[in-house]
């Protein structure tokens, strides 16, 4: 056991002094934190520059009927001509021109918008959307039928989703985060396995290479050597995912407070919220519908529902789990082999598991209280990654356990395989292994 804690020290103690590590740690941070906070920043934002856009309607319909926002403006010219527009364009100051043609009613392709650069897209949708109002008025007019009377019956439906406990508390939960929550810890773990896995086997492969093995297996057993590389490495990968969490939360914090002090206000929840609804075509509006931000408050209610230290701690059992009964496995591969090129034939029994828990991961965020569902979050191979993402949406603690209980004792049975693959294999040089062989390796007698 003293032999097992000396290599677990040695390989965390030289990995977390590489300048690899080191970058990561900083960058992962930096990374993780801009991708919460520019998107925020964006949201916070509106375009100062205001758009003037000259309008010829032959048609007639759209006579200031294409509603001004606070940064797009229409100017209706009358008795202008589009060639005219377009010899002095240069000198105008607009930013195009819309042309709408007669034919409008019946041809829907009858409208052009002329620019000297490509019109951004919310120019576009923000006319279309506002021409087809229009039409649609017009053609209920037509039929005698009142847009006030389709307003009226208009109504919209939001399902609030709230759990029974076994308490018999009601507690307001959110599927969407729930969603979210499980898709992100399900695929971390498909990532970190894969990363660090990888990491145990090129650390195999550069050992053994280097003979430096054929020093080290003098003083350990080949299963210690396995075992200390495998925890050591899964120790560095939970220092870095650790730090990368506590790193990213204070450059969040600190970037909110001293540069975007006003991300967190009700303001700019409100000009956030605002703006989503001006991108999804809606017509300006002067204040924010209450019922709109009724369900954004909801939705930021409801996160509260969801248990983050169950989660966390599940993330760290099941990262912990899943990489090490792969990481035995990645060490196994390595033994067998003198490079990464010959790894490729070993690989795939090993990868169709994992991306097979990706794919049912997306049918389970879907549907995750199906058999399938189910049966992938027990089955070990698989449970570390579909687990993670039915625990948002509650599981039975029964179905918890045992899907634990099973990926411990699938790890120990593939350790002590991949063991006897490794005491072989970590010797062997030169030789190009194939299944036959690896099979022969596991029936030798201690």
């Amino acid at each position: 056991m003293n032999k097992i804690k000396l290599i677990i020290s040695r390989e965390y103690i030289t990995r977390v002094k590489k300048k690899s590590f080191i970058v990561m740690t900083i960058l992962g941070p930096i990374l993780f934190a801009a991708m919460m906070i520019v998107p925020a920043w964006l949201a916070s934002m509106k375009d100062t520059d205001v758009k003037n856009i000259a309008v010829i309607d032959s048609s007639g319909i759209f006579i200031n009927k294409i509603a001004d926002t606070d940064y797009i403006k229409f100017e209706y010219l009358k008795n202008k001509k589009l060639e005219e527009l377009r010899a002095n364009f240069s000198e105008l100051d607009y930013y195009a021109v819309l042309q709408i043609l007669p034919n409008i009613t019946y041809e829907p392709s009858a409208v052009h918008l002329y620019s000297k650069k490509q019109p951004s897209f919310s120019v576009k949708s923000h006319i279309a959307n506002a021409m087809e109002k229009e039409l649609q008025n017009k053609k209920l007019r037509s039929h005698g039928i009142d847009e006030e009377v389709l307003k009226s019956i208009k109504s919209d439906v939001s399902i609030r989703t709230i759990q029974w406990t076994d308490d018999g508390e009601e507690k307001e939960s959110s599927t969407e985060i729930a969603m979210v929550v499980g898709y992100a810890s399900g695929f971390l773990i498909y990532f970190f396995i894969f990363l660090f896995g990888a990491q145990v086997m090129r650390g195999v492969i550069e050992e053994k290479t280097s003979r430096i093995v054929e020093i080290i297996i003098s003083s350990a057993r080949p299963f210690q050597l396995m075992m200390g590389k495998i925890v050591g490495i899964a120790l560095v990968g939970l220092t870095q995912f650790l730090l990368w969490i506590l790193l990213t939360f204070i450059i969040i914090t600190g970037v909110k407070t001293v540069f975007f002090p006003e991300l967190g206000t009700k303001n700019t929840q409100e000009i956030v919220v605002q703006d989503l609804l001006e991108q999804q075509n809606i017509p300006q509006v002067e204040t924010i519908d209450p019922q709109n931000m009724d369900k954004f408050t909801s939705i930021l209610n409801s996160a509260k529902s969801i248990d983050f230290g169950l989660i966390f701690g599940s993330f760290i059992f099941f990262f912990l789990g899943g990489y090490l009964l792969y990481g035995s496995l990645f060490a196994a591969i390595g033994s067998a082999v003198d490079n990464e090129t010959d790894t490729q034939q070993f690989m795939l029994p090993i990868t169709i598991p994992l991306i097979l828990g990706i794919f049912v991961m997306m049918n389970v965020v879907q549907n995750p209280e199906s058999s399938v569902a189910f049966w992938f979050s027990i089955i070990p191979f698989t449970s570390p990654i579909v687990m993670m993402v039915r625990i948002p949406f509650g599981v039975p603690y029964w179905e918890v356990a045992l899907s634990m209980g099973l990926l411990v004792l699938t790890f120990i049975g593939s350790t002590w395989f991949a063991g006897k693959i490794y005491r072989t294999g970590i010797l062997m040089y030169g030789k190009k292994v194939n299944y036959k062989e690896l099979w022969k390796w596991l029936r030798y007698k201690s």
